[in-house]
C-alpha cells in the first residue's frame, strides 16, 4: 500500500490542506471526527481520492486494563465512515488505577512511555491482539517521544518493536522526531533503533518540529521541522522506502507557503537519501527470552503505571529509580497542555478570567488530578473557582456562574438559548 505525501489534517487549516499541491493523502485524529458524519474539508478530500487515514490518542493500548470495547468501536466506526486501508494509535498508556490499583482512576491527558519490559510488552501484546480483533482494517502503531525513562528497562526500542511485531504482526508508525526526542532526552541512538527494528513492517512515517529548552526536546509540534530529525529521516529512508510520509502540525500554525516548504524539505531528504548507496544491514539477533516470570503482569504494571502518574499528576512521592527533575519537566508539561487544551475545549472560560486564567488553572491542576475528559474538567475547573469565591471581579463571576449552569445542567440549553445569553450579556454588560 503505497500512501505518498501527506499532512496532518487540522480544522485551523483545513483551507490550506485542501489547496497544497502534491498531498496524496491526510491524517486526522480519530477522536476529532464524529462517528457518523465528517467535517466538509475531509468529504471534498475523499471527493478527490485523497486517503483520509484517523489517527487515534485515547486508547492506551500500553496500559495495563483491557482497551475499552467503546472506544475500540468508536475508532472502527470512523474507519468505517472513511473508507480508510489503515487505523493508526500509540504504543504509550494514557490513564491508571482503577481496579488493578484498588485506587481512583487518572487521567494523563498525554501520552506516556510503556516500560520496556518482558511484562509490558505481554500486557501490549494481548492489548493489541484485542484492538486488531476489533477493527476492521489493519492496525499501526506509533513509537513516542518521552521526557523519562523508567528504571529497569530490559529491552531497547527497537528490541521492543520488534518483539511487537512478531508476537502480533501490526504494521508500525515510525516517528523520526519521536526518534530525535528520545536521542536528546534518553540518550538513545536513532541508528541503533533503526537497526533493530522491522523496516518492512513499516506503514508510514511521521516528521514533526519541536524545541529544547534546558537540554531538553519538547515535540511541541508547533515549531518548524529541524535539520536533526530531517536527518533521521535520511538514515531510515537509506534502511527502506517507507510506504508513507506525513508532516504533523498541531499548533500555532503557519501560512501555507511554510507548510509547502517544510513538505519539499521532507520530499528532498527522502530524494537525497534514496540517491545514496543503500546501508548494508544485517538486522541483530532478537532479544534472549527471558526467564519464567510469575503470573500477574497486568497487575505488576497497573501498579507501576498508577504511582508513576500520581506523581505526575497528583504529587505523590516519586517512585524509586527515577529522575525526580525529569519528572518535574513531564509533570509541569502535562500541567501546561491540560490547561492549554482546557482553554480550547471551552473558550470561554479565559474570556471571563482574561490574563490570570493559566495561573488559576495550573493552581488547580496542582491537586486535582483529571478522570475524565477536558470537557469535564473544564467544568471542575468553573466550579472550584465559584465555591472559593472566584473571580473577585462580580461581572466576571456571573458570567462564569451562568456558563456553569448551562454546561452543567442535565440538558444542555439549545444554541439558541445561548444566544440569548450571550445577547443579554452584550446589552447589559454584564
Amino acid at each position: 500500500m503505497k500512501l505518498g505525501t501527506g499532512i496532518g489534517w487540522r480544522p485551523e487549516i483545513a483551507d490550506a490542506v485542501e489547496a497544497l499541491p502534491g498531498i496524496d493523502w491526510v491524517e486526522a485524529v480519530a477522536e476529532n471526527l464524529c462517528e457518523d458524519h465528517l467535517p466538509a474539508s475531509l468529504t471534498r478530500l475523499r471527493e478527490r481520492g485523497v486517503t483520509v487515514v484517523p489517527h487515534g490518542v485515547s486508547l492506551g493500548l500500553g496500559g495495563a486494563d483491557r482497551p475499552d470495547p467503546g472506544r475500540l468501536a468508536g475508532l472502527a466506526a470512523r474507519a468505517e465512515l472513511l473508507g480508510t486501508p489503515l487505523v493508526t494509535e500509540h504504543i504509550a498508556f494514557v490513564r491508571a488505577g482503577g481496579p488493578l490499583s484498588a485506587s481512583p482512576v487518572l487521567e494523563a491527558g498525554h501520552l506516556l512511555p510503556v516500560p520496556r519490559t518482558w511484562d509490558a510488552l505481554d500486557v501490549l501484546c494481548e492489548n493489541v491482539r484485542i484492538a486488531q480483533d476489533s477493527l476492521p482494517v489493519p492496525l499501526a502503531l506509533e513509537n513516542i517521544a518521552a521526557l523519562i525513562s523508567w528504571p529497569g528497562e530490559e529491552l531497547t526500542e527497537g528490541q521492543f518493536l520488534a518483539e511487537l511485531v512478531e508476537r502480533t504482526g501490526v504494521r508500525l508508525l515510525i516517528d523520526v522526531a519521536n526518534l530525535h526526542t528520545n536521542h536528546v532526552n534518553r540518550g538513545e541512538d536513532p541508528s541503533t533503533a533503526l537497526d533493530e527494528l522491522p523496516v518492512e513492517a513499516i506503514a508510514y512515517v511521521h516528521v514533526a518540529g519541536g524545541v529544547e529548552k534546558d537540554g531538553v526536546w519538547h515535540d511541541t509540534h508547533a515549531h518548524p521541522v529541524t535539520r536533526p530529525v530531517l536527518d533521521v529521516l535520511k538514515q531510515l529512508r537509506s534502511r527502506v522506502d517507507p510506504p508513507g510520509v506525513l508532516l504533523e502540525r498541531d499548533d500555532d500554525f503557519p501560512p501555507a507557503e511554510e507548510l509547502a516548504g517544510e513538505l519539499t524539505a521532507i520530499r528532498d531528504a527522502l530524494a537525497s537519501a534514496a540517491a545514496a548507496p543503500p546501508a548494508g544491514r544485517q538486522r541483530p539477533a532478537r532479544a534472549p527470552e527471558p526467564a519464567p516470570r510469575a503470573a500477574g503482569a497486568r497487575e505488576r504494571t497497573g501498579l507501576s503505571q498508577t504511582a508513576l502518574l500520581s506523581t505526575l499528576v497528583a504529587g505523590t512521592p516519586a517512585p524509586d529509580g527515577f529522575d525526580r527533575r525529569r519528572l518535574g519537566v513531564q509533570s509541569r508539561a502535562l500541567a501546561g497542555k491540560r490547561a492549554e487544551v482546557v482553554a480550547k475545549v471551552a473558550p470561554e472560560l479565559p474570556e471571563i478570567l482574561g490574563g490570570g486564567y493559566r495561573e488559576a488553572f495550573l493552581a488547580y491542576a496542582r491537586n486535582r488530578p483529571m478522570s475524565a475528559g477536558y470537557r469535564r474538567d473544564a467544568l471542575g475547573f468553573a466550579e472550584h473557582l465559584l465555591v472559593t469565591g472566584r473571580p473577585a471581579d462580580e461581572a466576571a463571576r456571573r458570567r462564569l456562574t451562568r456558563w456553569w449552569q448551562e454546561r452543567a445542567a442535565a440538558r444542555p440549553p439549545r444554541r439558541g438559548t445561548r444566544l440569548v445569553h450571550a445577547a443579554r450579556t452584550a446589552l447589559l454588560g454584564r
